[in-house]
């Protein structure tokens, strides 16, 4: 068969929908200033898809600093890949100053989470080793774990009485074949909202010899007393071996960043083939990164200002008979029900009538039958702007409840 050919036949789960989706349920484009309000197909909505989550993608001094970095480096500097010719100065005090924030040793910073996370997990593992993790770890992470060669065992998500069964097995494997045991898990589940039990899953490091890697993409600057993530706000962060976060969240920018021991930082700085052989990041990205890092720091009013925003949305909801699942983070998935149909008129009514912009998921990624409307509360956003969205979010529900939602044909747009 010809490779065209057999691409066209099988779309996959989500490209089968792609004529339909295309420009506005998948792909939309939201225009004008990063802000709570944002241009949609020529009007103004309310939007709660952005991981902007401190309010810093349009801070004053960020923007200042992203301008200045920009007009006095340009877009090309440090050149080429960092091994070879793109280190700089500005890029290890960023990375020593992540790495007095986060409580480890060392730390290098990566150019995109997503193959960072990916490339690192390669870097540590050999056919000899194991791997348990939970079933609810992000994209980034199952597609490392399909570059493993060994052996992983998977637990049902935030299950510490399977995860535990699942230590057994790799425990009795790694003594045939003399490897290592790893297990990775989430601060913060990004879809559902809830963190990870890393306590507990520390806790068994008495039983068990392993190391734990967690992916904290959402906890950094959101959890714990400082804002250094799930570790600090479940007073683990000593237990936590390897340490990821991406800089898209809190901090509103481009790249990710992994801190461990210094010698295990050392070990990937020459063997994650990602950050090898490949750009580093550009020096406005840097220094801009910088100053993120400095307002996360000393800003927590930014902070407590999320908070604020989160727990008026999250209690608003519960109150009027929404299902948000166990979210004990800022992330605010609402849980309907109702099939595809469904979800995409709902999400329609509610970006052309209600003024609301939010993000719909629908099978394959949670269960048939299901419609996860997933909010991200920011700093920026106001209480005015939760009751605004309660009121219509009480309103679609009432809809599809009543089958209105059911009896249309999805619009097509262009």
């Amino acid at each position: 068969m010809d490779l065209f050919e057999k691409l066209l036949q099988d779309r996959g789960p989500l490209g089968s929908h792609s004529k339909m989706a295309h420009g506005y349920y998948a792909f939309p484009k939201l225009e004008g200033e990063i802000a709570p309000t944002m241009t949609f197909r020529g009007k103004e909505v309310l939007t709660w898809s952005l991981n902007n989550y401190l309010g810093l993608a349009n801070h004053p001094e960020v923007r200042k600093a992203d301008a200045d970095a920009a007009a006095e480096y340009g877009l090309a500097y440090p050149m080429g890949a960092r091994m070879m010719s793109g280190n700089s100065n500005l890029i290890e005090e960023f990375e020593q100053e992540i790495s007095s924030f986060v409580g480890k040793e060392d730390t290098m910073v990566l150019n995109f989470g997503y193959q960072g996370i990916m490339s690192v997990i390669d870097a540590l593992l050999d056919r000899k080793d194991v791997v348990v993790y939970d079933s609810e770890c992000h994209a980034c992470i199952i597609d490392g774990l399909r570059m493993h060669v060994g052996k992983r065992f998977v637990f049902p998500h935030n299950d510490i009485t399977s995860c535990e069964k699942q230590l057994q097995r790799a425990t009795k494997l790694v003594e045939e074949t003399g490897g290592a045991i790893l297990v990775i898990t989430e601060g913060v589940f990004g879809m559902l909202g809830d963190q990870g039990r890393l306590k507990e899953i520390a806790d068994l490091k008495g039983k068990y010899s392993f190391r734990m890697l967690v992916d904290d993409a959402h906890g950094f600057g959101t959890l714990g007393k400082t804002g250094a993530g799930a570790g600090e706000e479940q007073g683990c962060q000593d237990e936590i071996d390897i340490y990821f976060s991406t800089f898209a969240k809190s901090m509103a920018s481009v790249g990710a960043f992994i801190s461990s021991d210094e010698q295990v930082i050392e070990y990937l700085r020459y063997n994650t083939r990602s950050q090898i052989f490949a750009k580093t990041l550009p020096m406005p990205l840097v220094k801009g990164n910088l100053k993120r890092l400095e307002l996360l720091r000393t800003m927590p009013e930014l902070k407590d200002k999320l908070w604020e925003v989160a727990t008026n949305l999250q209690d608003g909801l519960k109150a009027n008979g929404f299902d948000i699942g166990k979210t004990d983070t800022p992330v605010t998935p609402v849980f309907l029900q109702g099939g595809q149909n469904e979800a995409v008129n709902m999400i329609m009514d509610l970006r052309e009538n209600y003024n609301i912009f939010c993000s719909v998921v629908v099978y394959p990624v949670v269960p048939k039958g299901v419609i996860m409307l997933r909010l991200i509360p920011t700093s920026s956003h106001t209480l005015e702007h939760v009751a605004v969205t309660i009121t219509a979010f009480k309103a679609v529900k009432h809809k599809l409840e009543s089958g209105e939602y059911a009896n249309a044909e999805p619009q097509i747009f262009s």
